[in-house]
């Protein structure tokens, strides 16, 4: 089974064909196809290329299926025996992509 690891949005992701998964908000609209060039190690079976830092030639086909927000985090700072407290929530905005290709 191939599969590749990419870096996009200061992040790493192992991908295969066919998985879904979220990423950094990226530009484009729904059905919209993105390709990753900072592909960073590919392998296929038995053979196995890693970058220095990327692979040349290497590509990652996928498309965009939709966007969203993640679940809100809690960001609650406390200081003790100085009354202070502070409690935020924050939601991150992501794209979710289907992998089409690894080549």
């Amino acid at each position: 089974m191939a599969f590749a690891v990419i870096e996009t949005g200061g992040k790493q992701y192992k991908v295969t064909p066919g998985q879904k998964l979220h990423v950094e908000t990226l530009a484009g609209e729904k059905d919209a196809s993105v390709s990753f060039d900072k592909v960073l190690l590919v392998a296929d079976g038995e053979e196995v290329k890693v970058g220095a830092p990327y692979v040349s030639g290497a590509r990652v086909e996928a498309k965009i299926t939709g966007s969203g927000r993640e679940d809100k985090r809690i960001v609650f700072k406390y200081h003790s025996k100085t009354r202070y407290k502070k409690k935020k929530g924050h939601r991150q905005h992501y794209t979710e992509l289907e992998i089409i290709s690894v080549k």
